[in-house]
């Protein structure tokens, strides 16, 4: 029986993958829903191909628009229903979260809690609600969390068959992003086209800034704190230029496992969804005999401050992540929007911080409004009124 999955963020470039790998599979998995921001020509090519039982879309004018075109044969839900009434509506055996910021936190609580399996792609989800999120898994059996994060899958791999009690370290590597060879004295002059050109991976605007600036690592490194259960200080960062081991764990008798493969988000994305099982994946491997070196090094802090201020957020736990992601997506938006240099980014990340009273054990709804309040203090910062916004 094949099994149904709702795609939160069909038409990104996650949620493309995800469709890429049920066109190939389409035996063992149908889909159920799609949800998407805006791009409407996408996403009903999406629904001509795929034929869902219902939509999302948050554009409440462009879905005014799509609705013409599928008419009654496809339920549709717009940001007044909210995604998670969508994604609870469809009660699909899989729910694939990969939209970014907090959009999709709901829809995770509420899948976890009917006991269903979560192919997590949004770092946002554990970086801003974590104890909340492994409560809701805790408490049923039959809900399952699959990390679809290439470094985050690749640990969950490296760890199967492993007591956690026995892992010495985490070791998240990253390729650098596209600005490791830039000296940090041009910074300022960089374009947005360079700073969002990722070397190895095709991703979004919002995550390539953030892999530009590493804190892409340090969202990474609190996900990876409560994933797997381990300290911060027990996560460490290393930098591999090469991106053909996408994370490492090192146990207690110094022995690591790695994970290896080709830079193809596809290949964790179905890992995720096919878990435990293993499916054919033709044509995705390492051309071995071109390998001719796999380097390392530790990353540059003092060129790239935003990992270390994401560990201080993480060491300070409680509702500190929370407000590290809503800065940085918020003021990320702005750099993206030309409103902020690039140069100001950890800067104001780092104000937001320093202005924040920490609450130690926020519940859902001292989350939303510590994430509102980071949102509204770092537009102030970045010089945005409500108007703007």
């Amino acid at each position: 029986m094949r099994k149904s999955v709702t795609i939160l963020g069909s038409t990104g470039s996650v949620g493309l993958n995800t469709l890429d790998v049920i066109r190939s599979h389409a035996g063992r998995f149908q889909v159920a829903g799609l949800a998407a921001g805006s791009k409407t020509d996408l996403l009903f090519e999406q629904i001509r191909e795929f034929s869902p039982k219902a939509i999302y879309l948050r554009d409440e004018s462009a879905a005014s628009a799509l609705s013409k075109k599928i008419g009654r044969r496809v339920r549709l839900f717009t940001a007044r229903d909210g995604m998670n009434r969508f994604s609870s509506f469809l009660n699909s055996d899989i729910l694939v979260a990969a939209t970014s910021g907090t959009s999709a936190l709901l829809s995770v609580l509420e899948a976890l809690r009917s006991g269903r399996k979560v192919a997590l792609a949004n770092k946002e989800v554990l970086v801003i609600a974590g104890a909340l999120v492994m409560a809701e898994l805790r408490k049923n059996p039959r809900a399952s969390l699959i990390p679809v994060d290439s470094e985050h899958n690749a640990i969950f791999q490296c760890l199967r068959g492993h007591a956690v009690g026995s892992v010495s370290r985490l070791l998240l590597t990253g390729s650098g992003g596209p600005l490791k060879d830039v000296p940090k004295k041009h910074f300022a002059r960089l374009s947005r086209k360079t700073v969002t050109n990722h070397p190895k991976w095709k991703m979004g605007k919002k995550i390539s800034v953030d892999s530009a600036t590493l804190m892409n690592k340090g969202l990474e490194l609190i996900e990876a704190a409560w994933l797997f259960g381990l300290p911060v200080e027990r996560i460490e960062v290393l930098i591999h230029p090469e991106a053909v081991i996408h994370s490492m764990v090192e146990y207690a008798d110094g022995a690591v496992l790695a994970q290896l493969g080709v830079t193809d988000m596809r290949l964790p994305i179905q890992y995720a969804l096919s878990f435990p099982d293993r499916l054919a994946s033709p044509g995705m491997r390492i051309d071995w005999p071109s390998l001719k070196t796999l380097s390392f090094s530790m990353p540059d802090r003092g060129k790239f401050p935003c990992l270390d201020i994401a560990y201080a957020a993480a060491r300070q736990s409680g509702s500190a992540p929370c407000v590290l992601s809503a800065a940085d997506e918020t003021v990320v938006g702005a750099y993206l929007d030309g409103k902020v240099p690039f140069t100001r980014i950890p800067t104001v990340i780092e104000k937001v911080l320093s202005c924040h009273r920490r609450a130690p054990n926020p519940d859902l709804e001292e989350i939303r409004s510590i994430h509102d309040w980071a949102v509204q203090e770092t537009k102030k910062l970045c010089g945005i009124n409500r108007r703007d916004s």
